[in-house]
């Protein structure tokens, strides 16, 4: 089974004080088991690292610039 990777960038949506909740946990449901999901975020968006544990994800978070976060997202099989 091939890795896939899906990729969300949601730090014009903050910006443009859009939550994105809804946009990130529909994108997740595209993840399969050992796919990755990539989070561009302006923050560290740390409240969401529980809650996509308690969907099986283990994660890998950067700095990527002062407002850049980048958060790798890892569907465990």
């Amino acid at each position: 089974m091939e890795q896939r990777i899906i990729e969300l960038d949601v730090r014009e949506d903050l910006k443009n004080k859009i939550e994105p909740f809804q946009k990130i946990m529909e994108a997740i449901k595209e993840v399969k088991d050992n796919d990755i999901f990539i989070l561009h975020a302006p923050f560290k968006p740390v409240p969401l690292f529980g809650v996509l544990k308690v969907k099986g994800f283990t994660h890998a978070e950067e700095e990527i610039d002062k407002k850049y976060w980048k958060v790798t997202f890892t569907k465990k099989a």
